[in-house]
C-alpha cells in the first residue's frame, strides 16, 4: 500500500459544498484535515457546517459520539497556504478557472515539502494544463469526486501528461483507502463520466428538437424501458441546465467542436432565458409552488390481437416470444429464412393483417417493410414497465391499435412517439456504447473501469460496454451506421473500435 497513512495531514482548498464534502472523507477516513479558502471567514464556517453534518451521523448511528469528538480535534481552519506545510496531500475544490488554480498550486509548492501529492477535482479542465504552471508538475494528479462526495463512492483519479506513475498509484490507493471505488483515466476532456455521458443528454434534447415527443415523455421512455434511474429532462433539471451545458460545451470546443459532442441549441435557449430548472424555478418543468409535473404521453387501452406470427430472430428482443405466450396470445413461428435471407435482428412479429412489428434498427419505420411498426429497445423487456412505438407513414390505425395492445397485455404502459431514427432508448444505448468503446480504444481507461465510472457516477443500469456486448457489437454497428445513413456526417459514425467488434464476430459466427 502507497496511500498516505491515517496519521498524514490533509489539505483541502477551497470551503463550498465540495470541498467540504472532501474534507469530511478525509476526516472521517481518521486523517487530520486543515481547511483554508481565501475568503476570510469561509474556513472557519465550514468547520462548524462539517460537525453539523457529523452530528447528524451520530443521531443516525453511523457514527459515535466518541468518534465524532476525535474527528472534531482533528479538523482546522487556517488563515492561509501557509498553514497548509505539513500536508502530505492538498486538494483544492475552488472555481473552475485554470488560472486560479494554478496561482494556488503555485503558492502550494512554496510552502509543501517536495513529496506532498497535489490534487485537483476539476470536473472539466486538463489537469495536463493546470500541472504546467508548476516547477514539479509529476506530483499533480486529478481526484474528481461526485457530489455529495460523503455520499457516493466513485473518485476518477486523472492523470496528466506528466503525472508521475507513483503519484497517481499513491492518488488512488488513498481513495481506495478512504472507501471510495477509485478508477484511473488519463487526461481527456470530460475524463470517463462527463465524456461518456454526453449521448445520453444529446439523444434526448435531438429528439426533443425533432418533436418525436414531450420531454415528460422521453424521460419515462428512458427510466421505464431504458432501466436508467432519471430521465435526462429532469436530471438535467437538477443539475442545473447552466452547468450541465457549460459542461457539454466544454468537452466540445475540447474536441476541437466534434459532431459527435454537439452541445444543444434547445438547451442553450434555456440558459439564455434564465431557466436552470429547479433552482430557478423553471427549466425543462416548473417547479413552482403548486406546479404538477407533467404526464408522459401513455396510448389508451387498445385490444390486443389473438394470435401473432413470429419471423426470424428478433435479436435483444427474443424473449418477446415468450412473454407474449405466457400472456396467452397465440404464438406461431413462421419457418426460418435461408441464412442469405436473414440478418441478426431482422425478424419481426406479423400482427393481424400482415403488418410487421420490429425491434428499430436505427432507421425510420417508413423507410422499412410497407405499413410496419417499429419498437425500442429495452433493458430488460420483461421487466420494463414502458414500451415506445413508432409507425411507419403507410402504417394502418388499427395495426397501430393492435401493437399497442399487444404490449398492453405484457403489462406495459405504451408511448407512442414520431417515426424518428433509432428511437429513443436504441439510439442513446448505441451512442454510449460507442462513446465508451471509443474511450477504451484511445487508452483513456480500461473497460472495468469505464463501466464502474458509468454505473457509480451516473448510476446507469449497466455499464455501457457490458450492455454493448449484451446487445453485441453488430446491433450496436447496425443502429449507428442507419443514425448515420439518416443524419449524413460524422455525428453517428461508428468508432473503429465498435467497426473491428463488429466484423470479429461475423466472423465468428460464419466460421
Amino acid at each position: 500500500m502507497t496511500a498516505i497513512d491515517r496519521t498524514g495531514t490533509v489539505g483541502v482548498v477551497g470551503t463550498g459544498t465540495m470541498g467540504q464534502g472532501i474534507a469530511q472523507v478525509a476526516l472521517v477516513a481518521g486523517h487530520p484535515v486543515r481547511l483554508y479558502d481565501v475568503a476570510p471567514g469561509l474556513a472557519a464556517t465550514a468547520v462548524d457546517a462539517i460537525m453539523a453534518r457529523l452530528d447528524r451521523l451520530v443521531e443516525k448511528g453511523r457514527l459515535t459520539p466518541g468518534e465524532r469528538d476525535a474527528a472534531r480535534g482533528r479538523l482546522d481552519p487556517v488563515g492561509d497556504v501557509a498553514g497548509l506545510a505539513e500536508a502530505e496531500l492538498v486538494v483544492e475544490a475552488i472555481l473552475e478557472d485554470v488560472a486560479a488554480k494554478q496561482q494556488l498550486f503555485t503558492a502550494l509548492e512554496s510552502v509543501v515539502r517536495d513529496d506532498c501529492l497535489l490534487a485537483t477535482n476539476t470536473s472539466s479542465l486538463s489537469v495536463t494544463e493546470i500541472a504546467g504552471a508548476l516547477r514539479r508538475p509529476g506530483r499533480v494528479v486529478g481526484l474528481h469526486f461526485f457530489n455529495p462526495a460523503p455520499l457516493l463512492p466513485l473518485v476518477e483519479v486523472v492523470s496528466g501528461f506528466a503525472t508521475d506513475e507513483a503519484a497517481a498509484t499513491r492518488a488512488y490507493e488513498t481513495a481506495a483507502a478512504w472507501g471510495k471505488t477509485p478508477v484511473r483515466c488519463s487526461d481527456t476532456p470530460g475524463f470517463i463520466v462527463n465524456r461518456v455521458a454526453r449521448p445520453f443528454y444529446a439523444e434526448a434534447f435531438r429528439l426533443y428538437e425533432e418533436r418525436a415527443a414531450a420531454p415528460a415523455t422521453l424521460d419515462a421512455v428512458l427510466r421505464e424501458s431504458g432501466g436508467f434511474r432519471m430521465g435526462p429532462f429532469e436530471l438535467t433539471d437538477l443539475i442545473g441546465q447552466d452547468v450541465n451545458e457549460a459542461v457539454t460545451r466544454s468537452v466540445w470546443e475540447a474536441f476541437f467542436r466534434d459532431p459527435k459532442f454537439t452541445p444543444s441549441m434547445a438547451q442553450r435557449r434555456l440558459v439564455q432565458a434564465g431557466l436552470h430548472g429547479r433552482k430557478s424555478g423553471r427549466g425543462w418543468f416548473g417547479y413552482g409552488e403548486g406546479e404538477e409535473k407533467p404526464a408522459p404521453l401513455t396510448a389508451e387501452p387498445a385490444k390486443a390481437p389473438d394470435a401473432v406470427v413470429i419471423h426470424g430472430d428478433l435479436g435483444p428482443a427474443g424473449v418477446l416470444p415468450e412473454l407474449i405466450a405466457e400472456a396467452g396470445i397465440g404464438v406461431t413461428h413462421a419457418p426460418a429464412p435461408r441464412p442469405s435471407e436473414g440478418s441478426l435482428g431482422s425478424g419481426f412479429i406479423e400482427l393481424p393483417g400482415g403488418a410487421p412489428l420490429s425491434l428499430t434498427d436505427g432507421s425510420l419505420a417508413t423507410t422499412g417493410p410497407d405499413g410496419g411498426i417499429r419498437f425500442d429497445l429495452a433493458l430488460d423487456y420483461r421487466a420494463a414497465g414502458r414500451i415506445a412505438l413508432a409507425a411507419s407513414d403507410t402504417a394502418r390505425p388499427e395495426s397501430l391499435q393492435a401493437a399497442v395492445g399487444l404490449f398492453q397485455v405484457l403489462g406495459k404502459q405504451v408511448s407512442v412517439i414520431d417515426d424518428v431514427p433509432g428511437m429513443v432508448v436504441a439510439r442513446t444505448v448505441a451512442m454510449l456504447v460507442d462513446f465508451a468503446a471509443d474511450a477504451v480504444a484511445r487508452g483513456v481507461a480500461g473497460p472495468q473501469d469505464v463501466d464502474t465510472a458509468m454505473r457509480l457516477g451516473v448510476n446507469y443500469p449497466r455499464g455501457p460496454l457490458q450492455w454493448g456486448d449484451d446487445l453485441g457489437p453488430r446491433w450496436v454497428r447496425t443502429v449507428l451506421g442507419n443514425l448515420q445513413d439518416a443524419y449524413p456526417g460524422s455525428r453517428y459514425a461508428p468508432s473503429q473500435m465498435i467497426r473491428r467488434r463488429a466484423a470479429a464476430e461475423r466472423e465468428l459466427l460464419t466460421s
